[in-house]
């Protein structure tokens, strides 16, 4: 009986310690559409923002399985300073990225919403992208986000409404989005995850001038390419919480600045994102050899 007792342990704890752990690279075909599996579903959709004064788009990604009877966290996943709300879908697959996990059992069933983080009434990238308003823009979208967008999803969508079930992500200047709106809106946010971040990151002290207040953070994800020319951004950013003892999760990962890299962070934050999980573990295992 003794023996029997000591071996469930052992086995359980081995489980524990191997949820804590993440694959460093998304496997080979991670991105490519299976027929054979179920899908989920893309929509289209329209809002109306009081923030920018016009209808707005966004494309909404509800899992295989979908039931309106049942309530779902969400994840809003933010694009670069020359995409829209289709940048994602178009170069980063992130439908087929998500199915092929949920295939094999890895993610907690989720809303996905893809908005367009320019806000202002001519939205399109077209252009000069980096003229001031369209940049400013980029800015504005906090509010459009806090107050137009993350209503409409969850009046029209079976969506989990408090903080701890509502994620936000992006790559470069959606990256930086991120972590200005996630660090300025812990009550929002619990999970924030910034993928190669671009110079429209504010300053650490900025992003937190009371640094404890990231603990309450469930993951905070900060990653980039080790030839990426805007590692500083990240860097300075993960130098300060660990300076300030701040659970954090920092990837450098082979690769430069472009959707190879951000397809494999999709990959890996996605599989930790509505579950207990220990950022220091996951952080040791990222970082070892």
């Amino acid at each position: 009986m003794k023996n029997s007792i000591v071996f469930v342990l052992c086995f359980f704890s081995i489980l524990f310690v191997g949820a804590q752990t993440i694959e460093k690279q998304a496997p080979q075909g991670f991105d490519v559409e299976k027929k054979e599996i179920s899908h989920g579903k893309i929509d289209t959709i329209q809002y109306n923002s009081s923030t920018v004064g016009t209808n707005r788009k966004a494309l909404v990604y509800t899992p295989p399985g979908f039931k309106k009877s049942e309530k779902y966290p969400v994840l809003y996943l933010l694009h670069g300073i020359g995409g829209d709300e289709k940048e994602w879908f178009k170069n980063g697959t992130p439908h087929i990225i998500l199915d092929n996990l949920y295939a094999q059992g890895k993610l907690k069933p989720m809303i996905v919403v893809l908005p367009n983080g320019r806000a202002m009434k001519d939205d399109r990238a077209t252009g000069d992208i980096w003229e001031k308003d369209k940049v400013e823009a980029f800015t504005t979208f906090e509010k459009d986000l806090l107050n137009d967008l993350i209503p409409f999803i969850e009046k029209k969508y079976p969506a989990k409404k408090d903080r701890e079930n509502r994620a936000i992500a992006g790559l470069s200047m959606g990256g930086g989005q991120t972590l200005n709106f996630g660090l300025g809106n812990i009550d929002k946010f619990a999970w924030v995850g910034g993928f190669s971040s671009a110079p429209n990151t504010k300053e650490p002290q900025e992003l937190l001038p009371n640094p404890a207040k990231a603990k309450e953070l469930k993951l905070l994800w900060i990653s980039c390419g080790d030839q990426d020319r805007l590692m500083p951004f990240s860097k300075r950013t993960s130098d300060y919480l660990t300076e300030n003892n701040i659970p954090h999760i920092f990837y450098v990962e082979p690769g430069g600045h472009d959707f190879k890299v951000w397809k494999n962070d999709l990959y890996l934050f996605s599989q930790l994102l509505f579950k207990p999980i220990n950022q220091q573990e996951v952080n040791d295992s990222l970082q070892s050899e």
